[in-house]
């Protein structure tokens, strides 16, 4: 029993070894983009604090943000549900609606230009293309210092993401991986085929286009391999395991089945001669009879003679 225990914590001690090795964690890396977008918001409603609707107006960002170019406009809902808009890298068609529903609309555009990789970055991709992206806001009133976000409800054609500097024949020359990559709340990455070199969308968010790094298939490889050796050895452990278990229990259904017929006969006793135990009768079933009724008399060879 004692090393059946053992062997099944052994087994449950490999099962945890080849759990952690098989699990891996992807996603994004990065540091604090949320605090950026909320950063770039409050810029976009001071300038748009002092302009009118419908036009789109450059945000003035500070030094420390150099490199990186935001927007902003404000629509009417029934604006965009009529005329959709075009804005740098993005067209929102017609039949487009927010939830919740509010009456004006502040769409905040940002290209993080040289910045993109610092504040975004998915393991064993490069991102070809600056980040871009939009988010929605409740502009009903713009005096509230904190607006809440919106999500758009797109109920005809998707939204076209562009990019600035590229152009459909460099994305598709020698870059037949690349990928549409959408950058979605809580570190999210999400992959998506490109359509004429654009993305494609039923929501705001931030997006690029990314392709296989060469350092990260050559790791792939590697990983694999000694994943591959890892459950190998693993499973070749498990298979001696179990072979040792099965003969164990075979060997002791014998053993119990042997103890129940030396039940059923005659008990005897046992006694050491040695280093061997060996079975000891402790009476005798039979007394012996001798086959001659001289008892003793002894054995006569000569006749004997009477005289009268």
């Amino acid at each position: 029993m004692g090393c059946e225990r053992r062997s099944s914590h052994i087994i449950c001690a490999i099962f945890y070894i080849w759990f952690l090795l098989f699990s891996s964690v992807y996603g994004s890396i990065g540091n604090d983009p949320e605090s950026l977008d909320a950063s770039i918001y409050n810029y976009a409603m001071e300038t748009l604090a002092k302009r009118r609707t419908g036009t789109l107006l450059n945000v003035s960002l500070p030094a420390n943000f150099s490199g990186i170019r935001a927007s902003v406009i404000r629509l009417r809902s029934s604006t965009l549900w009529d005329r959709g808009a075009n804005f740098e890298s993005f067209y929102i068609p017609t039949r487009v609606v927010t939830f919740p529903f509010v009456r004006r609309i502040a769409i905040v555009y940002h290209n993080l230009g040289n910045w993109s990789s610092y504040y975004y970055k998915v393991p064993g991709y490069t991102l070809v293309t600056p980040v871009v992206g939009f988010m929605a806001y409740d502009a009903s009133n713009l005096s509230t210092s904190a607006n809440g976000t919106l999500k758009f409800i797109v109920l005809d054609s998707p939204i076209v993401v562009s990019f600035p500097n590229s152009t459909i024949a460099e994305l598709k020359h020698g870059n037949a991986e690349a990928k549409c990559v959408k950058f979605s709340d809580g570190g999210l990455v999400e992959f998506r085929n490109l359509t004429e070199g654009r993305c494609v969308t039923q929501g705001d968010g931030h997006f690029s286009i990314a392709i296989p790094s060469p350092e990260s298939k050559k790791k792939k490889s590697w990983a694999r391999w000694v994943i591959g050796f890892g459950a190998g050895f693993i499973g070749l452990i498990l298979v001696v395991l179990i072979i040792i278990i099965a003969c164990k229990i075979v060997r002791s259904e014998k053993m119990r089945k042997m103890e129940e017929e030396s039940e059923k006969g005659v008990a005897f006793d046992t006694k050491w001669i040695g280093r061997s135990k060996m079975p000891s009768a402790s009476m005798v079933r039979t007394q012996p009879v001798l086959e001659h009724e001289f008892v003793g008399f002894g054995l006569i060879t000569e006749p004997l003679f009477v005289i009268w």
